[in-house]
């Protein structure tokens, strides 16, 4: 079984057992959350299409706090002695999909 989920303005196909990255959410390490909406669940027989959602949840526990890797940017106009340089880490939210309940 699998569901598409939203979550931080994306959306995610997610099954149970599955660890992923989503966008920082509040919570600590060990902590039990749900995730909604439910846009889709397939799996065995007809999928089951949301307009605009399904009325359900995808539990999930929180693995990790973390922050990706260093995205630089780096500007300049030729000819007039404009440089700058920046980097940037992403806060994330690693979970690990429990149940999935429609």
């Amino acid at each position: 079984m699998y569901a598409v989920i939203q979550s931080g303005g994306k959306q995610y196909k997610v099954e149970p057992g599955q660890v992923l990255r989503l966008e920082k959410l509040a919570g600590e390490v060990g902590e039990r959350i749900e995730l909604a909406p439910v846009l889709m669940v397939g799996g065995e027989g007809e999928p089951q299409v949301g307009r605009p959602h399904l009325e359900g949840r995808v539990s999930a526990t929180i693995v990790e706090q973390g922050k990706h890797k260093k995205v630089m940017v780096f500007k300049k106009k030729r000819r007039k002695g404009y440089r700058v340089k920046r980097g940037h880490r992403q806060p994330y939210t690693a979970v690990r999909i429990e149940a999935i309940e429609v």
